[in-house]
């Protein structure tokens, strides 16, 4: 099988409304606790969170795999925190602004997410 032969994940949210909805508002929660820092670069995301969050953090990114498959995520433990860095592939720049806008503190994110019933619109 060559690399060309292989389906990529559709750029999709694979959740339900209700589930999307409780997904958010479980990443505000994170947020709103251990969230220290930002940075958009792009298709990058790059989040630092409290050192103590790690095990959500992991949680989180563990969920958003199974339901976001086409994100690349990645974990780093350093000395200000767990940095977690999330990518969009360049086929979904497009929709990265709404990709990226659960991620983000309540106030940074752009109003308005294309994800409607599970499938980005």
């Amino acid at each position: 099988m060559t690399a060309h032969s292989i389906a990529e994940p559709p750029v999709a949210c694979s959740l339900a409304a209700g589930d999307y909805k409780a997904r958010i508002a479980w990443i505000a929660d994170l947020n709103a606790a251990a969230l220290h820092a930002h940075r958009r670069d792009d298709l990058r995301l790059e989040l630092t969170y409290a050192a103590d969050a790690r095990d959500r953090v992991g949680e989180m990114v563990r969920r958003e795999q199974d339901c976001c498959a086409f994100l690349t995520f990645e974990v780093r433990e350093t000395r200000d925190g767990v940095r977690l860095t999330i990518t969009a592939p360049e086929r979904a720049r497009g929709a990265a602004d709404d990709l990226f806008a659960p991620f983000l503190p309540v106030a940074a994110a752009p109003s308005g997410c294309a994800c409607r019933g599970g499938v980005m619109a």
